[in-house]
C-alpha cells in the first residue's frame, strides 16, 4: 500500500478512520478499544506484516463491531488484499469456529493478522482484567482457535 501514489488511504488514514468509528468503545475490561486496535497493528508489524497486513489490523474488527458496515469497507480506498483480510477475519453471526478459521487460513495475509489478534486477546495483563469465569471462557475460545488455525500456543 503507497498511499496517494496508488490512491490509496495512507496508513495514518487508516487508523483515523479506524479510531473514530471505534471511538467511545470499550472492551470487556472497560479500557478503550481503540488500545486493542493499535497492539493487533502493532503486533503486525512486529511479525514482519506489510502495510496491507497493518491496515487490516486497524480494521480487523470495524465491521464485525458495526463501527463501519460492509458498503463502506468494500467502497473505500483500500487495496483489495486488505479488504479481503478485514473481510475473512470478520466472524460471521452463527458461524462454526472451524468455518472461520478455515477462511482465514484461505485468504493470504489474513493469518498473521489473526495471530497478532489472538496474541493480544491471550496477553496475561489483559485477560487478568477480567472476572475468572470470563478469562476462563476466553482462555479456551482462544486456545481452541489457535488449535485450529495451527498457531502454537504462545510462551
Amino acid at each position: 500500500m503507497t498511499g496517494w501514489s496508488r490512491g490509496l488511504l495512507t496508513l495514518a488514514e487508516v487508523e483515523a478512520v479506524a479510531r473514530a468509528a471505534h471511538a467511545g468503545q470499550t472492551d470487556k475490561a472497560g479500557r478503550p478499544y481503540v488500545e486493542h486496535l493499535r497492539a493487533v497493528a502493532e503486533g503486525v508489524r512486529a511479525r514482519g506484516g506489510d502495510a496491507e497486513q497493518i491496515a487490516a489490523a486497524w480494521l480487523h474488527d470495524a465491521v464485525e463491531d458495526d463501527a463501519v458496515t460492509a458498503q463502506w469497507l468494500d467502497e473505500a480506498s483500500l487495496s483489495p488484499r486488505t479488504k479481503d483480510i478485514v473481510l475473512a477475519v470478520t466472524k460471521r453471526p452463527g458461524e462454526p469456529p472451524e468455518a472461520y478459521a478455515a477462511r482465514v487460513l484461505d485468504t493470504p495475509g489474513a493469518l498473521l493478522v489473526k495471530e497478532a489478534d489472538l496474541a493480544h486477546n491471550a496477553d496475561p495483563a489483559r485477560l487478568a482484567r477480567l472476572d475468572g469465569p470470563t478469562r476462563a471462557r476466553l482462555t479456551a475460545k482462544y486456545t481452541r482457535m489457535r488449535a485450529l488455525l495451527g498457531l502454537p500456543e504462545p510462551g
